[in-house]
């Protein structure tokens, strides 16, 4: 056996034997990274518009992948690759520019707690593509995180006030529960770097076609050293690092429990929101964390002592 051939071999059982709770660890880092993103991006946004934002943002990525990575991205470059390009590339378009539309409009951490709602969808997501029925356990702990979504979206915690950015920011839970249940699907038969790395090419197009069509040309106000450090932490942070530990995880993980756990995001998201944008928290915002806490530890433990006893 050649020395390519026993590389080969080396990771397709390393692949097999990858630690579940390092795959579920990996998912809360990406969850950190994309908490910090609303913040950051909401920053960067009052002087670069939302279009021109994420396509700097994607194609950033993809160049500095295309760098690190170009070993796992060529060979996987194939036509067997092209759909599930599209699919991921467009739903995961879909979602950004749902979101980063609708952020411009609402606080980042209103904007994070909302999009979590995708935890509660993608069971059905998964039933949709899948025809993998969510478990009672899922179900549960859906309903647990979307009460505490609710309980955090209380708008000056006695009512909920829906504007047009509230329901972009919805939409995008909705879209993102097929992404990630796409993802779960196509990363276990490719690569899951090159898979990342195809993501972002489709939605960078897009991306960048929408800002030259519809939004104004660049300007130097874009070269600030503060717009600059947030561009930088949403590509390589927030896009490009946490995306690759996303799809890894993803690979070894459930998606319906996956959503869980990265549904923490919106915790990381109003918690810097509060430090560092002076947004205010609220007791029902209280009521929130506490139960999407308790929906994670459904999520995660009980599936795991079950796997562990039927292993």
């Amino acid at each position: 056996m050649g020395l390519s051939a026993r590389i080969g071999a080396l990771r397709s059982r390393w692949s097999r034997s990858f630690p579940p709770n390092l795959a579920r660890l990996m998912l809360l880092s990406c969850a950190a990274l994309w908490g910090g993103s609303y913040l950051l991006a909401k920053f960067a946004m009052e002087a670069i518009p939302p279009q021109w934002l994420m396509g700097l943002r994607m194609i950033g990525a993809c160049l500095c992948m295309l760098a690190l990575f170009h070993r796992h991205i060529i060979p996987s470059l194939k036509p067997a690759i092209i759909v599930p390009a599209l699919v991921v590339g467009l739903t995961y378009w879909g979602t950004m520019v749902t979101q980063t539309i609708g952020l411009k409009t609402i606080d980042p951490g209103r904007s994070a707690f909302l999009t979590a709602a995708y935890c509660v969808l993608t069971p059905f997501a998964t039933w949709i593509v899948s025809k993998v029925r969510p478990k009672a356990v899922n179900l549960v702990a859906g309903v647990i995180c979307l009460a505490g979504v609710a309980f955090v979206s209380l708008k000056n915690g006695t009512s909920l006030s829906l504007s047009v950015g509230d329901w972009l920011t919805i939409a995008t839970a909705v879209i993102f529960s097929f992404n990630l249940t796409c993802l779960g699907v196509y990363t276990k038969r490719f690569d899951p770097i090159a898979v990342t790395f195809v993501q972002f090419a489709v939605a960078g197009v897009l991306f960048m076609i929408g800002a030259v069509c519809t939004e104004p040309a660049p300007n130097a106000g874009w070269l600030a050293p503060p717009v600059l450090a947030s561009v930088l932490y949403l590509f390589l942070g927030a896009t490009m690092s946490a995306q690759i530990m996303q799809n890894i995880g993803l690979a070894h993980v459930p998606p319906s429990q996956a959503s869980i756990i990265m549904c923490t995001e919106s915790l990381f998201a109003v918690s810097f929101s509060a430090l560092f944008w002076g947004e205010r928290i609220t007791w029902s915002s209280l009521v929130g964390f506490a139960l999407i806490f308790a929906a994670v530890l459904l999520s995660v433990i009980k599936p795991t002592r079950h796997s562990l006893h039927r292993n």
